[in-house]
């Protein structure tokens, strides 16, 4: 694959910027479009002293039809990377409406955008809670659909929409990865999850439960029908799953009849499960990370959360057969990544670095 121009959205987030270091330092240009409301401007700026490169970067909302079309048409893209969206599950079930305008309707203007375009290579950043509550384990990439609640519904709406514009056009070449629950920390400690306001996700409470800014670990859920009865999910690297980003743009990009669009044969749209095969539960996550930091973690039983599923854990057989990749990093390296990240930065990014 040679050099791309990649539009990176949701680029200042969690995911976006570790993929963001992978991109450019596959010597790839970028632009970032990000409306900051989960992120802070300091993450691309650590991005940029990471890599030593320089990127594009647009503050807008992707539903703003009108900022995403002059960015499109200025910075002419060869490949996406849609990162985007809320993401938390609790915060949909309880505001479902905008979950769905701003996870689906986003994107629905980005590919408005990328219609006018020459650009037919796309990356979704997707989730397995399109499955919902497993019929088997592992999950592979035919287990039924069906989710548990509005986040992973938006995800879902998403897939079938690519899937409808895929089949209505054929130049279109689109990855959709499933991915599970990305944890870890870039190894310099420069940048890392720094959710806005309590976290949703576990690995980042565990952190800030670490460093004093929480008293305990809530653990939603010590009933669930597992070996613990606590939750139990397949954790992955961001840097592995950063990479597998990338690993899905070449795909996009591989056997094309005319590289550059146009009545180029795409590759249609295909689903990619991205995970370990490896489950962990939610002490055994705690206890993990308890052996890494040398911190204890306090632990505060609570009642599940709605939406939740018992286990979830992937076959990533497909993205290692089609995409070439698989996971290299495993429970030790996230979760001393994850403390390196925090510990060096235990409030987070700070608000006035550029």
């Amino acid at each position: 694959m040679g050099v791309l121009r990649i539009l990176v959205t949701g680029g200042a987030g969690y995911i976006g910027t570790h993929t963001l270091v992978e991109v450019l330092a596959a010597g790839h240009e970028a632009h970032v479009i990000d409306n900051l409301g989960n992120s802070r401007p300091a993450a691309l700026a650590r991005v940029r002293q990471l890599t030593n490169r320089g990127f594009g970067f647009t503050r807008a909302d992707l539903r703003d039809q009108e900022a995403v079309a002059a960015l499109v048409a200025g910075f002419r893209p060869e490949a996406v990377i849609h990162f985007a969206g809320l993401k938390a599950v609790g915060e949909s079930v309880a505001d479902p409406l905008g979950y769905f305008d701003n996870n689906v309707a986003g994107t629905l203007s980005l590919l408005r955008a990328l219609r006018e375009s020459a650009c037919r290579r796309f990356v979704f950043s997707s989730s397995a809670t399109v499955y919902g509550d497993p019929d088997y384990l592992p999950i592979d990439e035919d287990h039924p659909r069906r989710v548990a609640n509005p986040y992973g519904r938006t995800k879902l709406q998403v897939e079938e929409i690519l899937g409808d514009l895929a089949r209505a056009d054929p130049s279109w070449s689109i990855a959709l990865l499933r991915y599970f629950n990305p944890v870890g920390a870039h190894p310099s400690g420069r940048i890392g999850e720094d959710p806005v306001g309590i976290p949703n996700n576990l690995m980042p409470f565990i952190t800030q439960v670490a460093t004093g800014r929480r008293a305990a670990l809530n653990v939603f859920g010590t009933d669930y029908d597992t070996p613990d009865g606590t939750g139990v999910r397949d954790y992955i690297h961001v840097t592995d799953l950063a990479r597998a980003h990338l690993a899905a743009v070449d795909w996009t990009v591989v056997d094309w009849t005319v590289v550059d669009g146009g009545d180029g044969a795409g590759r249609g749209c295909a689903a990619f499960n991205l995970g370990t095969g490896r489950g962990t539960s939610v002490l055994e996550m705690a206890r993990a990370f308890e052996e890494v930091s040398g911190r204890e973690i306090p632990l505060v039983r609570a009642p599940r959360r709605r939406g939740d599923v018992a286990s979830c854990y992937a076959d990533p057989g497909k993205a290692l057969r089609e995409l070439g990749w698989r996971a290299e990093l495993g429970l030790a390296e996230m979760c001393a990544s994850s403390w390196h990240w925090q510990s060096g930065n235990p409030e987070g990014y700070p608000e006035d670095e550029l």
